[in-house]
This record gives structure tokens, sequence and C-alpha cells, in this order.
């Protein structure tokens, strides 16, 4: 029986280890275009996060594609999000993300995407896997091989797509907002999104050198982000982690508010009231008490936003959280975007006119209530 390379969420581990090292990746990239080949799929697009050793393995699966037929789209640097969008709107048969997430730099990893910017079938996956441990590995004719091309304007395409996710009676101007982009993918993209919608902007994180990603801040470490939110008085503050699907909140006072408050937020400060929201078995008990005061049910899930995401399309519900700060609007998309989901808050407040803090007033969980640790 052979070993399996795929974990909950693709290929990860620590780099120069198991499969991610640059022969194995190489290998990785030729059977996943042995496989689309067999499936009459011909073009691939990958994105990357910051961590220096990105440009290495960008460069041995564009290798192992190309060698297997495939035409390949490099987008350079960008969220994972933004490859799920930009994989479906260039018509990609399959997108590919170089990221570990919210891991050291020390760890890589490597995530497909569907066609349609979802998570990769099993059953694909599987036969990715069965090519990968195959003996016989050859390129296609020299007539055959695939070609690369960047997409210089991957970054421009992906700030106009999030700003057309904020709908709110008035733009951003008179907010004072600090990002911490965690030294990551979205270092270059969410300054540009929250100043074009007119907020006032301070910067951290967003000097990537290849080492210092989620290093000491991010979603993962708001101290630096509470700090700068305080010694700046800032209205609030907004933490992302490393490849972009995670975001979490500061409010006026220094308090980190997490996904658990966000959906509160969201689910409270809808237009159109939801039926219910969806978290996991690590959503704070409080919050389910604090939602039903206005109405709202609450269902958990095994902890995983793809769990989350697949109970949103059972119950056709609209908000989905992890306490971590995945966050769903399916609304807006189906796949858990930080800027996007971050702008979404926003626009509540926005259009009720009130602070972080204010519109977490009613919580009960901040107060008290331990994590539930059940499915019902």
């Amino acid at each position: 029986m052979t070993e399996s390379i795929f974990g909950t969420d693709g290929v990860r581990g620590r780099v120069g280890e198991g499969v991610i090292r640059p022969d194995r990746i190489l290998m990785l990239g030729w059977a996943t275009g042995e496989v689309m080949r067999c499936h009459g799929m011909r073009t691939v697009l990958i994105g990357k996060d910051t961590r220096i050793s990105g440009y290495l393995f960008e460069s041995a699966l564009e290798a192992g594609l190309i060698a297997a037929g495939m035409n390949v789209h490099l987008t350079g640097p960008l969220p994972t999000p933004a490859v799920a969008y930009l994989t479906r709107t260039f018509s990609a048969d399959m997108g590919i993300v170089i990221s570990a997430s919210h891991n050291p730099y020390y760890d890589n990893g490597i995530k497909f995407f569907s066609s349609a910017g979802a998570k990769l079938d099993a059953g694909l996956a599987a036969e990715i896997e069965t090519a990968f441990f195959q003996s016989d590995h050859h390129m296609v004719s020299s007539d055959a091989l695939g070609k690369a091309r960047r997409i210089d304007d991957a970054p421009g395409r992906y700030i106009e797509f999030c700003k057309s996710t904020y709908r709110a009676p008035r733009s951003l101007q008179g907010y004072k907002i600090v990002l911490d982009c965690a030294h990551g993918a979205t270092y270059h993209i969410a300054p540009k999104v929250f100043r074009e919608l007119g907020a006032e902007i301070i910067e951290i994180g967003t000097k990537p050198d290849g080492l210092n990603i989620n290093a000491g801040c991010g979603a993962t470490d708001t101290r630096a982000l509470r700090a700068k939110v305080l010694e700046a008085h800032a209205d609030l503050g907004i933490a992302f982690d490393g490849d972009g699907d995670r975001v979490v909140f500061v409010d006026d006072q220094g308090v980190e508010r997490d996904g658990d408050d966000l959906l509160y937020v969201l689910a409270t400060g809808a237009e159109i009231r939801p039926q219910g929201v969806v978290g996991t078995v690590m959503s704070n008990e409080g919050l389910v008490q604090s939602l039903a005061q206005h109405g709202i049910a609450f269902e958990r899930t095994p902890v995983g936003d793809r769990h989350v995401l697949a109970r949103l399309k059972e119950v056709g519900w609209q908000y989905g959280a992890e306490p971590s700060g995945h966050i769903l609007c399916m609304d807006r998309l189906d796949t858990g975007d930080g800027i996007v989901a971050a702008l979404q808050v926003l626009a509540v407040l926005v259009r009720k006119g009130v602070s972080l803090r204010q519109a977490l007033a009613g919580t009960r969980y901040e107060v008290f209530f331990p994590r539930c640790t059940s499915v019902s």
C-alpha cells in the first residue's frame, strides 16, 4: 500500500522533508498534468504566498506541468482566495496555491482548486496521488509541451473584485484602520483595497522578506496590531494570516475580536436577518445564546472550513465561521476570503453607524462561557 501525500487540505510539510522537496514537487506537477491531460484539461493557474521557498516550488511545479503538456498561468504572490477567484475568471481547468497558510516560513504546501475555485474533488486528488507514485514518468513530445506566461494584472483584477463586494451607503472615509498583513500574500493587496474605498490606512506586516511571514504578526499573533491601534487612536485594526484566508479584528480599545465575534456582527447586522449561521465545535456557546436572542439559529460542524462550507450549502444559509477567522459570506463568494469578510463587517458598521465595540455590546460570550466541544 502506497503512502498518502494528501492531507485534509492538500500537501503540506517542512521544506526539504518528505514531498516538500523540489524534485518531489516537480513530480507532483507532472502527475497533476498527466491526470489533467487524461481528463481533457489543459490550463493551470498558479499563485503563492511570500515565503522564500515559494519561488523554488513555483519553478518546479511549472516544469512538471509543462512537461505533461499543460499551459501555466503564473500570478506571483497572491492570497489563496484570489487564486480561487482568478481560476474561475481565467477559465483555467485547475488552480494551485503554494502556501502553508499561517505556518512559519520553513513550512510550505500545495493546495489545489477545481475550475470553479472550489477545493479539488477527492477522486481527482486520488488519481494525482496514484500518478505521483508511478515509476514510469515521461514527458510529452516536444511539440506537445505546454507554455507558461505571467499574468501581470492579476493583483489589479483581484483588488477590483474585492472592492465590488463592499456594498454600503457610503465609503470608508473617516475610518482610521490599522492593517496587519502578516508579511504575507495580502501585503500589496489589502492596503490598496481599503485606501481606494476611502479609509485612512496604517500598515504593519507589509514588508515580506521571505522569512518573516506570520512571524510575531498577523491573525495568529495580534500583539503588534493591538499596540498600534492604541498608539494611533485608530477606529479598529484588521489582521490577516499569511495566505489571506483568515481575518481577525481589534477594536478601538485594543481588544481582539475573533471569528465568533465577526460572525455575530455579520448575522445581526445583515440587511435581511438570516434564519441561521454555521460554526464549529470550537465556537463559543455564548455566541449561540447571543444569536438566539435575535432569533438566529446556530449549527455546529467538525473543525475545518470545508465542513462549514458543506453545511452552509446543505441548509442554504449565508454566513459561517470558525473562531480562528475563517469566515464564509456565501452571498459574496463560496470560499473563505479575509479581505472580503473584513469588508462585509465594515459594511455592517457603516450601515448601522456604530463602532465594532458597540456592535458587540450585546454579546454574552465576551464575558464568559467556555468553548463547547460537542457537535449538536
